[in-house]
This record gives structure tokens, C-alpha cells and sequence, in this order.
């Protein structure tokens, strides 16, 4: 069986989110893990192989650990194909990785260098900045309901993370801010954030 190291109300809740979409949850070991919080909580759980000590850890059957949240949702959706992400040379693959790795190469970056307060005409240069995040985002959606048309796809669920946690970081752009409701409208939505909230209680971890 798979296990996923999951901390309650972190990155790894994508994780969990998409596990319930592709209703395989319980084809993986979700064992609960403790993680240094920006805020000054948490503590690195020794229990938790990640080398950084850090969320998602996905581990196989094997051995062999998956980290970084888009890697795991790769991994998941060709080892448990369904209709959220386009199977290996099927129309769409192109586009679906393409959002994936722009998610991590790109967005995220951009967001926490915006959240931090930082700038740089070499951060500018690498990643872009945010208007530029937003205008490629924008287009991306123009004419359609989700990233890869007209169904939502593991894409939508990654990409659309960051503003579902934090709704007024919410671009203000029409497209973005419709195509957000319609993710955040997803049943596997409201499934993580309960799936969550009894973790953390379990935990006995303060409420998000």
C-alpha cells in the first residue's frame, strides 16, 4: 500500500483532496505528521521520513519516496487514471503537465516572493512577476471553465490551492475569480477541509 505523510492544513491537503476525487483514499496509508509552521508552531516530526521533514511525502510500495506536491499528483492520477487527468498521448497531456510544472516553476514563487515583500530584477527575470503570473493565467482561461477546458482536472486543483486557502489573494480578474469559485465548488473540497479538520483535532492541533 502507498502511504502519504500528511499534515493537517498544509500542502499536503492537496494531496488528500485529490486522493478523494480519484476515490482511492483508501488504497493509501495517510499517517498524520507534525511540521515547523510559518507562524512559529508545529515541530519536525522524527517519525517522518521526508529528508527535509516536511509535507507531502508519498512513499511506494517499494521504498522509493515521491516528493513535491506536483510530482505526487503525477504519480497518482497515471497510477489511478480517471477522467482528471489526460493518460500518456492522449489529447491534453501537453497541456496538463505544462500546467503542473508552471504551477512550481512559476506561480508559487511568484506568490511567496510577492507574500514576502521581495524584488528583484533577477527574480523578475526567472520567474516573472506577479501581473505577468495573472495575465498567463487569464489567457489560459479565456473561453473555458477550467485549465484543460470544459471538465476540471488535477491542473485546477494544484493551481487554484493557493487562492482557496487564501481567498483575498484572489486576483481580481473576472476569468480567475469564476473559474476559483467553480474549483472551490468541487465536493472533494468540502471532503478535505472536514478530513482536515478532524485530523487536527485528532492532533490536537488549534483550528485553522
Amino acid at each position: 500500500m502507498l502511504t502519504l505523510y500528511h499534515a493537517p492544513n498544509s500542502r499536503s491537503s492537496r494531496i488528500v483532496t485529490l486522493l478523494m476525487a480519484l476515490d482511492a483514499l483508501d488504497r493509501v496509508d495517510i499517517r498524520l505528521t507534525d511540521i515547523p509552521r510559518q507562524d512559529g508552531s508545529g515541530a519536525r516530526d522524527p517519525n517522518n521520513p521526508h529528508p527535509e521533514g516536511k509535507v507531502p511525502l508519498l512513499v511506494t510500495e517499494e521504498g522509493e519516496m515521491i516528493r513535491e506536491s506536483n510530482a505526487i499528483l503525477l504519480y497518482l492520477t497515471d497510477r489511478f487514471p480517471s477522467d482528471l487527468a489526460p493518460e500518456v498521448g492522449a489529447p491534453g497531456r501537453g497541456a496538463y503537465l505544462s500546467w503542473l510544472f508552471w504551477y512550481g516553476n512559476v506561480l508559487e514563487p511568484v506568490y511567496m516572493h510577492r507574500l514576502a515583500g521581495l524584488s528583484h530584477p533577477v527574480l523578475s527575470a526567472s520567474f516573472r512577476g506577479m501581473p505577468e503570473a495573472v495575465a498567463y493565467l487569464a489567457a489560459g482561461l479565456d473561453g473555458w471553465a477550467f485549465l484543460l477546458g470544459d471538465r476540471n482536472s488535477v491542473a485546477d486543483l494544484l493551481i487554484a490551492s493557493p487562492f482557496l486557502w487564501f481567498p483575498e489573494a484572489t486576483p481580481d480578474v473576472p476569468a480567475i475569480r469564476d473559474w476559483v469559485a467553480r474549483c472551490a465548488a468541487q465536493p472533494c473540497i468540502a471532503r478535505s477541509m472536514e478530513f482536515d479538520a478532524r485530523s487536527a483535532e485528532e492532533m490536537g492541533l488549534a483550528p485553522a
